[in-house]
């Protein structure tokens, strides 16, 4: 049914419990991985309180920094998923909304499945900081599948 399933990442602990679940159930059903890292265009740091005038930031440094930080973050699913014997895949892409940036991926790299951590954040907090998750969910015509991560 699922023949390739996307697995974003965003690098964190959490993000990774949810990656290893998606390499799991991905063998189980026998399907391809496409692991992905949605990075935020360089300008969307500038409103950030100042961020990079704050600490004189060029936008090579950044690009620098976020391909460095992609590839640790997306080496460790493929690793997790050649351990596991699973075929996979793995880009990088630039989206000012992070949902928007997986949903398009998924839709541009054919899978059939959105496999995602939800931190489970509930009353203000999730009000607050909102929900990639969530905003997926709402955004996606491909079935999500959420791993709500402990």
């Amino acid at each position: 049914m699922f023949r390739k399933i996307l697995i974003p990442t965003d690098g964190s602990t959490l993000s990774a419990q949810a990656a290893n679940a998606g390499v799991t159930f991905s063998r189980c059903i026998g399907s391809e991985i496409f692991a992905l890292y949605v990075t935020q265009p360089f300008a969307a740091t500038i409103g950030l309180d100042g961020m990079a005038a704050a600490y004189a930031i060029t936008d090579e440094y950044y690009k620098k920094a976020v391909e460095e930080q992609s590839n640790k973050y997306l080496q460790q699913i493929l690793d997790r998923a050649e351990t596991a014997g699973v075929k996979a895949a793995a880009c990088s892409v630039s989206n000012f909304n992070v949902a928007d940036g997986i949903v398009e991926a998924s839709i541009e790299n054919s899978c059939d499945l959105i496999f995602i951590g939800s931190h489970g954040r509930s009353g203000l907090s999730r009000l607050l900081l909102g929900s990639v998750t969530v905003k997926v969910l709402s955004l996606a015509s491909t079935p999500v599948l959420v791993y709500k991560v402990k």
